[in-house]
């Protein structure tokens, strides 16, 4: 298996989401963390994003 990792600018564009909000909600462990990719580079693991999204909409979706 392989792990296909996203830039932020990815990220953003997945989630819908803002540069801040994503890193405010990494402070409050409520959004998968960065993995560093080298001294000034950061990226995401495409799966933990699918799986954030998919919990998402799963838990927006039984609030109605």
């Amino acid at each position: 298996m392989t792990n296909t990792i996203l830039r932020l600018p990815a990220v953003l564009k997945r989630t819908g989401l803002s540069r801040s909000t994503v890193y405010l909600l990494i402070s409050k462990d409520k959004f998968p963390e960065s993995i560093s990719l080298g001294d000034r580079a950061v990226g995401w693991i495409e799966s933990e994003i699918d799986q954030w999204l998919e919990e998402r909409i799963s838990a927006s979706r039984s609030d109605q």
